[in-house]
């Protein structure tokens, strides 16, 4: 192979593909690249309802400064001893008037058996609750307090206050 007078790495006299348009444009030169995409299996789409929660929140950014640690509430370590002090460190519970947002999926850790719910837009956090947003909260957590594979039901007025 003759060797190009521009190359100036030592021992190595490969063309480069970078007057050509990289090293895709040689690619499609050299393939047939409709025939391999059309051809490529597909990724399945992902509907899960923890990945959407997690993009809502990337976007509005959850409910940081409208919470706090539920290690913080001496009550709720009696109450959930299946927990212990690291995991209640894992989970924010929104301090009394947050509003919920939307659509969001909550969880309220007094009424567990009630499970997973999707908000409406003028609900708030009251005295009697302790919310927690699916989206503060990570996905093995998630799962160990409302249980795995648990579904959200449309919240109606008069549900949680």
């Amino acid at each position: 192979m003759p060797r190009r007078t521009d190359d100036r790495s030592p021992g190595d006299a490969r063309q480069p593909y970078s007057d050509e348009g990289g090293t895709d444009a040689h690619h499609a030169q050299t393939h047939d690249v409709r025939r391999e995409e059309a051809t490529r299996p597909k990724a399945k789409e992902d509907h899960d309802d923890f990945a959407a929660d997690l993009v809502d929140a990337q976007s509005t950014g959850g409910h940081v400064d409208e919470s706090i640690l539920a290690s913080d509430d001496k009550e709720l370590r009696t109450e959930m001893p299946d927990l212990d002090a690291d995991d209640l460190k894992r989970l924010s519970i929104l301090t009394v008037g947050t509003r919920l947002d939307q659509g969001s999926t909550y969880v309220d850790l007094n009424a567990l058996e009630l499970g997973p719910f999707k908000a409406l837009g003028d609900q708030t956090a009251g005295e009697d609750n302790r919310f927690v947003a699916k989206r503060d909260t990570d996905h093995e957590m998630w799962d160990r307090i409302v249980g795995q594979g648990r579904s959200a039901s449309i919240e109606r007025p008069g549900g949680h206050d």
